[in-house]
């Protein structure tokens, strides 16, 4: 029997860059959870990644750009988990009703995920535009999704972009809510403002 060969003590894993840099985003959304968005210094991120400052240098200029491409990488982390879910071949209406539940459930699931990227979108220095950038894939899924529906005559004729901007800021909204009041059942808010939202965007709706 050939015994496993066993990693020299004291020696740490080779990572690769994608690896280094995931880690290291994954130790700014814990130290920005637990601390605050001011607190999470590029020292205290490192030291919770168990990394040297210098390597967070190394793969981001500064906090800035750490933050964004944290809040980037999260953003769309969470959509893909909503959409990896969802049964993509039900009527429209049906699918906004399970994202907006999913949605909702992630208050749950990444309550510490949801904290930070609140956090990090609200204090970046950056300016309005590229903050807002971070809704772009988002916005353009959304828009793909209402054109289906339109097509398939489940909802009714309204610009695109302006229901998804609409659509997205009531998840945003809604995201906060439950996080402000852990009391309230998560799934029966999504279920409400499904109705909402669809009262306004099913076809015969008016």
């Amino acid at each position: 029997m050939t015994a496993t060969p066993r990693r020299p003590p004291g020696r740490r894993q080779r990572l690769g860059e994608d690896e280094r840099r995931k880690q290291i985003m994954a130790a700014a959304i814990q130290e920005i959870a637990d601390s605050g968005y001011e607190s999470a210094t590029l020292t205290r991120i490192a030291a919770r990644a168990d990394v040297a400052k210098g390597l967070v240098w190394r793969y981001f200029s500064g906090k800035d750009e750490l933050m964004e491409a944290t809040a980037r990488a999260t953003m769309e982390m969470m959509r893909e988990q909503i959409v990896d879910v969802l049964d993509l071949g039900q009527p429209v209406p049906d699918i906004i009703r399970s994202a907006l539940r999913q949605a909702a459930l992630q208050v749950l699931t990444h309550r510490n995920e949801l904290l930070a990227l609140n956090r990090i979108v609200h204090n970046l220095h950056n300016d309005e535009r590229s903050i807002a950038g971070f809704y772009e894939e988002t916005y353009l899924q959304q828009e793909q999704l209402f054109r289906r529906g339109q097509a398939e005559g489940s909802l009714r004729d309204f610009d695109p972009r302006v229901m998804a901007v609409t659509y997205q800021g009531s998840i945003d909204v809604m995201i906060a809510y439950l996080e402000d009041h852990p009391e309230v059942d998560p799934a029966h808010y999504a279920a409400g403002l499904a109705e909402i939202l669809l009262g306004g965007m099913q076809a015969g709706s008016r």
